[in-house]
């Protein structure tokens, strides 16, 4: 699922201008802020794996299938847990369609010094993409704060 980069600097410069509202308020429009509050915990790293499930046959990975991946290649590589949402995605292939189809977001949390996390999560994305025909299996990172 390559994102061409002007698509992505389009969707950063939306977020920034997004984000920045366009809405200024001077100091006495503006409450107090309270004091700032530690939250309990350390810092993690966040990957959020993203499998659509249309094949270009035409068919679809099925629940089973994909639990069967799950089985196979996540739990292993992250036994201490992950978190499987399903949604509805879109993306642009790279034959320029626009590709509607059921997706499963696998969110994984592990500290950073887990130095296998970065090689299972990239062997995890080869052999979907392997096992299922896909063009891509998108990635994001990000850092956390993580108490559990």
């Amino acid at each position: 699922m390559a994102m061409p980069r002007r698509t992505l600097v389009t969707a950063v410069a939306a977020a920034l201008v997004g984000l920045g509202g366009g809405i200024t308020a001077s100091a006495a429009d503006t409450p107090a802020a309270p004091a700032q509050v530690q939250s309990p915990g350390e810092l993690w790293k966040r990957t959020e794996l993203f499998f659509g499930t249309g094949k270009p046959d035409g068919t679809e990975v099925t629940d089973k299938e994909f639990a069967a991946f799950s089985d196979r290649e996540i739990t292993p590589a992250f036994p201490d847990g992950f978190t499987r949402l399903d949604g509805s995605g879109q993306w642009r292939g790279g034959s320029g369609a626009i590709v509607r189809e059921h997706t499963h977001v696998i969110v994984l949390l592990y500290p950073f010094a887990d130095r296998a996390a970065e090689r299972e999560i990239e062997g995890i994305r080869a052999d979907y993409r392997k096992q299922f025909r896909q063009e891509s299996v998108l990635r994001s990172d990000s850092v956390e704060q993580v108490s559990v």
